[in-house]
């Protein structure tokens, strides 16, 4: 029991739990604030927590020997704590429960969310050491709130701004991502797009991308005046303190102004949800 105990929390460090979890959460929210059903909400969180399950243990399996080679300890693959294989089987079970689990929320939908969790394997598949390593980001999430819109009775058609926001967002993401580990990405040959622009250019990249996700939530969809103003504003106000600060040698102050600027973009998308219904 105790092992299994073990296996367990060893296999939920290696699904990428952070960004499972907020990705789940910001869809979930979303499928909420749209007004779907409480069973369909849960329908819906679960197919895209399993997604984003095999798409974090699939990259964890297919980066484990990258691991190894930065001397990565903190995955739980390359420390011992969880077999490849274990992680593999695992990677599958989610696979398998996703597409039924996706389908339910409708055909059209259903399809929209698995494209959008096709895109995630393909990054992790190769994608990711091509210059166009941001593209994977740019269909997922800008697929997936309009999977939840597509989800509702009679699967409206989404709003143009709301993929394109969401993708915006996913674009952002990606660069900001990825700063942590460029220094390890470099020594295993990984040579994705936000590597070959450099730390600078990924920091100006996600702010610029963030603020403009910003700029068009606020601009597009139908909310208050104020908030059309004071979002993006406060949004570059945020972005350019953060910069400013990150002139010091070793400061992560424009990395941190990149996730606050992120975190808006997420509350303004959920925000708009009710906006949606109809």
């Amino acid at each position: 029991m105790r092992r299994f105990g073990t296996t367990t929390i060893a296999l939920l460090r290696s699904c990428h739990p952070e960004p499972t979890a907020a990705v789940t959460l910001m869809v979930t929210a979303l499928a909420v604030t749209t007004g779907h059903t409480a069973g369909r909400v849960v329908l819906i969180g679960s197919a895209v927590l399993t997604g984003q399950l095999s798409i974090g243990w699939l990259n964890d399996v297919l980066d484990a020997e990258r691991d190894r080679t930065v001397g990565r300890a903190d995955k739980p693959v390359v420390a011992g704590a969880v077999s490849a294989r274990t992680v593999g089987f695992a990677t599958a079970v989610a696979a398998a429960a996703c597409v039924p689990l996706s389908l339910a929320c409708g055909v059209w939908a259903g399809v929209l969310h698995l494209v959008a969790v096709a895109a995630g394997w393909a990054y992790d598949l190769g994608l990711k050491s091509t210059p166009v390593s941001v593209l994977p980001y740019i269909v997922c999430f800008g697929l997936l709130p309009a999977f939840v819109v597509v989800a509702l009775p009679g699967s409206p058609a989404p709003p143009w701004w709301l993929p394109v926001a969401g993708a915006l967002v996913g674009a952002g993401a990606h660069f900001a991502n990825v700063l942590p580990d460029l220094e390890d990405d470099a020594a295993t040959g990984v040579r994705g797009l936000p590597h070959r622009i450099g730390a600078a250019g990924s920091r100006i990249a996600a702010a610029v991308l963030l603020l403009a996700a910003t700029v068009v939530l606020a601009l597009a969809a139908p909310v208050p005046a104020v908030v059309a103003v004071a979002v993006p504003a406060v949004a570059a106000a945020v972005l350019a303190a953060g910069f400013r600060a990150g002139r010091r040698p070793g400061s992560r102050a424009p990395f941190r102004a990149v996730l606050v600027v992120a975190g808006v973009a997420v509350v303004l998308l959920v925000a708009v949800g009710p906006a949606l219904v109809g």
